[in-house]
């Protein structure tokens, strides 16, 4: 039997539906490998014209280091104060409720593996006040915290379990995208607040090592969180960046988990020019073998409506997708957020 509520007598647009509801996409890439450089910023406006209302931008990933992170950070919040008229800062809840009511552009960030922090849980906190809301553990290689989705994964370690503690203290959302599946497990079992899956896929629709099998999304549903689909095309089949098949990556969960448990996390890349040349420059940890190629497809902020068409056409009513839209990351962030 069907998870997704099909109340929906009333004949509702999708544009309707964006409109009325707090979009929010849980994450999106800047250039980051370049601090200093803002001149992809302004397509941040694609958001706004796309319909979302709430963004989390990522700061760093993988083998960066501390320093380059708060460069980053500061980079984009720089450029962002200076704009107040077009975007928000997120440091609570109702900034997003704000930028939905006045037409601007909430953001806030993210941060994707460990090695942001060093060896230094107290950073967490410094993070946290800067805007960083969620973290997630390992960037697909192991580190100190942890296993990599695409690495010999030892399971979660007694640092990784103090990290974790930590960033419940101080409203952190854990995430275990990019995560190994056995260190993803151990945290389910050991942490006291929902944990999401930022941008991940189920396995069952395209076996990849970044996308995660069906128990660790009734693992992440079990403990409140969300798992955020994402749009790279190597994740959603053979460099398939269509509608449909990201609605069918969001249907898959919700037939599993509920729409109670599913979010967006598009993992968009801005400049793809940065992407294709860190991709060949990294090919140990983006093997050509795992679909990791130059032009890779993904799906833009622009198809939102599309999507959400398609998942009308199926039988989801407004509410449904009201909070696989956003709702659902807004309970999560009163529930976590300090």
């Amino acid at each position: 039997m069907s998870l997704v509520t099909t109340s929906n007598i009333e004949m509702t647009s999708a544009a309707q539906v964006l409109r009325n509801s707090i979009v929010w996409d849980n994450h999106g890439c800047m250039p980051v490998m370049r601090p200093h450089n803002t001149s992809f910023l302004p397509q941040l406006q694609r958001y706004r014209v796309a319909g979302v209302d709430a963004v989390m931008l990522n700061i760093g990933f993988g083998d960066m280091g501390i320093e380059e992170h708060i460069r980053t950070l500061a980079s984009i919040r720089h450029w962002l104060k200076l704009r107040q008229s077009e975007y928000v800062l997120i440091t609570s809840v109702d900034d997003i409720e704000l930028a939905h009511q006045t037409g601007r552009l909430a953001v806030g960030f993210d941060i994707e593996g460990g090695n942001a922090i060093a060896d230094q849980p107290s950073l967490l906190q410094l993070y946290y006040d800067l805007g960083v809301r969620w973290m997630l553990l390992a960037y697909n290689n192991s580190n100190r915290i942890g296993g990599g989705c695409q690495d010999d994964d030892g399971g979660l370690t007694s640092f990784g379990r103090e990290v974790i503690t930590e960033m419940e203290r101080v409203g952190m959302i854990v995430c275990c995208s990019h995560t190994g599946h056995r260190t993803a497990r151990e945290v389910l079992e050991v942490a006291t607040k929902p944990v999401i899956f930022s941008h991940s896929n189920p396995s069952a629709l395209h076996p990849h090592p970044r996308n995660i099998p069906d128990d660790l999304i009734l693992g992440c549903a079990a403990t409140g969180g969300v798992v955020g689909i994402n749009g790279i095309g190597s994740f959603l089949g053979t460099n398939d960046n269509t509608s449909k098949t990201f609605a069918r990556h969001i249907d898959h969960v919700v037939q599993l988990v509920g729409p109670q448990h599913v979010a967006i996390g598009l993992d968009y890349v801005f400049d793809t020019q940065e992407l294709d040349d860190y991709v060949a420059k990294m090919a140990h940890t983006f093997p050509p073998e795992l679909g990791y190629e130059k032009g890779v497809r993904l799906v833009a902020p622009e198809q939102l409506e599309e999507v959400v068409e398609i998942l009308l056409s199926w039988g989801y009513s407004k509410g449904d997708l009201g909070s696989i839209l956003g709702g659902n990351l807004m309970r999560l962030a009163r529930t976590v957020w300090k």
